[in-house]
């Protein structure tokens, strides 16, 4: 069902919508920053949070953009690269996930796709007390700029072997960082990971990455 776990996240002055979904025996959680022109109905991430359900990892899916914000970036797609905004809403969603019952005591992954990508590690940079390892797939952690170098969470950064320009975002990025980190390149995969077989690598990889630091 598209709405199954259906959250509302109060952050600042706006409403998040979300789906929510942990599984008995969870013992951690993670959340997905979609990214350009997407949502949190995306059939990627969808895909990914299921395979992380399997691995006993809880998920929520969430909006960084409230409908009216989306139907306008969609027109000028100025708000998918308001990082700083992207990356507050989520350390917002963050702090709500440790303020509910049977979850405060669970640790926190982030997966970036795209500009969520960029977003995931400006947010893990602001609190490193509270995030604890983040998966970027075919991102733009680029767009981290300076947080880069402060980022503390184990990054596992997946990008499509096809992807050429964003491999090379990625390389540099992957540079300025001090923390744990991977950089896994997906042969035959493209930007989306539309090719078949290659989504479900970054699953699998995505999985064992928040299995090792999240439980």
């Amino acid at each position: 069902m598209a709405d199954e776990g259906l959250v509302h996240v109060a952050v600042g002055s706006v409403a998040l919508d979300g789906n929510l979904l942990v599984p008995p025996g969870a013992t951690g959680i993670v959340l997905f920053a979609h990214g350009s022109g997407s949502s949190r109905f995306s059939s990627r991430n969808r895909h990914v949070a299921s395979t992380l359900r399997e691995g006993h990892l809880g998920t929520l899916l969430i909006d960084l953009l409230t409908p009216r914000e989306e139907a306008r970036d969609d027109a000028t797609a100025e708000l998918r690269f308001d990082i700083g905004m992207l990356a507050d809403r989520l350390i917002g969603t963050v702090e709500w996930i440790r303020a509910q019952p049977g979850l405060s005591a669970m640790k926190i992954g982030l997966f970036g796709a795209s500009t969520g990508g960029g977003a995931a590690l400006v947010a893990a940079a602001a609190r490193p007390a509270l995030i604890h390892a983040v998966v970027s797939r075919g991102g733009r952690p680029d767009l981290a700029g300076a947080a880069l170098a402060r980022v503390e969470a184990p990054t596992l950064l997946i990008v499509g072997g096809n992807d050429v320009p964003v491999i090379a975002l990625n390389r540099e990025a992957y540079d300025q960082m001090h923390c744990e980190r991977r950089l896994e390149i997906v042969p035959g995969a493209t930007h989306l990971f539309e090719e078949p077989g290659t989504l479900e690598k970054v699953a699998e990889l995505a999985r064992g990455w928040f299995a090792r630091y999240l439980q």
